[in-house]
Formats: C-alpha cells, structure tokens, sequence
C-alpha cells in the first residue's frame, strides 16, 4: 500500500474508511516502530485538523517519544503530567478543547490550542501498568477534537494494542 484513500466528507466516516486500511498496514509487519511510523503518516492523511499527531511510549513510570508527524516534541513525560501523562496514568482517553486551561499542560509546540490523547493497553489486559502508550493529536485550533474523533481513535488504538509490545 502506497497511500491512504480516504472519500468522505465527514468524521465518522473517515475513520471507518481509514481503520481497514491500518489495519492492511500492519498486517504481516511484526516491526512496532515501523507500525506505528506508518500508523501516524495515516493518520496524517484523515485527521485534517492536526498538527501533530504521534506516539509516546511507555517506558516504567515515564512516557518516551516515539514516531510522530510534525514538528519536533518533548522526548519524555512523567506518567501523571501533562495531557498525555494524565491519560495514560487515569487509563482514559482525554480531549481538551483549550490546552491552556489544562492544569499542567505541557507545551511542546507553543502554537498548539487543543488535544486529544488515547491510552493503548496491551491486547487481552487489563491491569493498571497494561497501558503501553498513548496516541496523541494536537491542534492549532481550539476545540479541534470531540466524541467522533474519540469514538474513531478507540478501534485504532485497539488494533494497535495487538502488536508486539
């Protein structure tokens, strides 16, 4: 697969034409940095309103960068801090419609305006240290990311919980 061809117009619908194509992706690829390469370049191609949009992966009690599209970020960020932190240590995703009333928001790129991170748990777990990292979207726009790009990311983040971590 070469690109991502993505016809609709409208959020929900994007993201279900964009899940079997990850999924195609991944399949018969066991690298995890190049899954989740070529899962961020996809995403890229359906979540217009982003700016940055990336992994951090969990490493003990910190999450560490891992592939991303857009400008260059923090490298690593305490479980519990910041948006991605948060998410990852409350094991929910979080969308946050105004990053600068985000108590502890970290500000990777100063022009970002809202967010929304998804935690990835490892596939068939469910204890609290079973969150392996988190997809995160950034925005220049306020209130960029609502429900449907949450109900869109879950099955992404799903199917990216069965790789080998």
């Amino acid at each position: 697969m070469e690109s991502i061809a993505l016809a609709a117009a409208d959020k929900p619908a994007r993201y279900r034409e964009l899940l079997p194509q990850i999924s195609a992706l991944l399949d018969g690829e066991p690298d995890l940095i190049a899954n989740l390469a070529n899962t961020a370049a996809a995403l890229r191609a359906c979540v217009t309103a982003a700016s940055w949009i990336g992994f951090y992966v969990r490493r003990g009690d910190e999450l560490v960068l891992g592939p991303f599209q857009g400008k260059v970020a923090c490298v690593r960020i305490a479980l519990g801090h910041g948006v991605c932190g948060t998410a990852a240590a409350e094991r929910r995703t979080l969308i946050v419609p105004d990053v600068e009333r985000f108590p502890g928001h970290i500000a990777c790129d100063a022009g970002s305006r809202s967010e929304i991170v998804v935690p990835i748990f490892r596939a068939g777990r469910a204890g609290p240290g079973d969150v392996v990292a988190v997809l995160d979207l950034d925005s220049y726009d306020l209130a960029a990311f609502d429900e449907a790009d949450a109900a869109g990311l879950a099955p992404i983040a799903e199917l990216l919980g069965t790789l080998a971590w």
